[in-house]
């Protein structure tokens, strides 16, 4: 069963037209890091630059900087002020908001407040941002990302959030050992099952919250999410067979292209 979804949605995987121009597939801004976190949103940044055309990035003045120091090996991006944010969420096919985010007051008003304000668009909420969230704010355009713990942490707030019966208006992307998807007021899930211990490693979830949410610019939600998560165990385990246990996130980055690659034509 869990082979015959993944290969349904990987044949409906959109794909871009020969004679397409820059910006026509896909465009994610990305609004995430803070001054305790950089590297988390650079993990979503890298993995996402991959797969759509553009990329916004809005982040802390500090993470700001860093980005534009990198820019000679990211090339279809563009580094935004949060005070010009308006422009970009209504420019991009998907927003992804929280990864390196702290849970802090400042967070929780700036993601509460944009849901609100825009509630037409396609987002993807993970890490800090979903820890401060308003569930209410939630709906069927929305893909949340949670671990174990932040599913528990949703479900004290709502309890449409428990991970035993489901019945939120959002898509969301359990992460675990296998990963549990949950379409909005559905009863049951589709697990994807795959990976390795070396996947347990920091920055992991942000490259999949940034695979997810690329796939989102152009693909259904449901897809998105099966995609993303077999995708990026699938990578997981190409590099296992390569070097254990030992790798890292910027390793899965490099390798998410090349299993995607060889699982669409293969």
């Amino acid at each position: 069963m869990q082979q015959k979804v993944i290969k349904q949605s990987l044949q409906r995987l959109y794909q871009p037209a020969a004679h397409s121009h820059k910006g026509q597939n896909g465009k994610l801004l990305i609004i995430g890091g803070s001054e305790l976190f950089h590297a988390a949103s650079k993990w979503s940044l890298d993995v996402a630059s991959k797969i759509v055309d553009m990329v916004f990035y809005a982040s802390v003045p500090s993470n700001n900087r860093l980005i534009q120091e990198a820019k000679g090996q990211f090339w279809n991006g563009i580094v935004v002020n949060r005070r010009h944010l308006a422009n970009y969420i209504e420019e991009a096919d998907t927003i992804l908001i929280g990864p390196g985010m702290d849970r802090s007051l400042t967070t929780k008003l700036l993601v509460n407040r944009l849901l609100k304000k825009y509630p037409h668009k396609k987002w993807v909420v993970d890490a800090g941002a979903l820890q401060m969230v308003n569930p209410n704010l939630l709906h069927e355009q929305h893909i949340i990302t949670p671990h174990h713990q932040e599913i528990a942490l949703l479900a004290r707030k709502d309890q449409h959030f428990t991970e035993a019966n489901y019945q939120a208006d959002c898509h969301c992307l359990l992460k675990g050992p296998s990963d549990k998807l949950f379409a909005p007021k559905k009863s049951g899930f589709i697990e994807i099952t795959g990976g390795n211990p070396g996947m347990t490693k920091g920055g992991t979830g942000d490259v999949l919250a940034g695979l997810v949410a690329a796939l989102y610019c152009k693909n259904s939600a449901l897809d998105s999410m099966i995609i993303a998560s077999y995708i990026n165990k699938k990578a997981g385990e190409a590099l296992y067979q390569q070097q254990g246990n030992y790798f890292n996130s910027s390793d899965l980055v490099e390798q998410i292209p090349i299993t995607f690659w060889q699982e669409t034509t293969g």
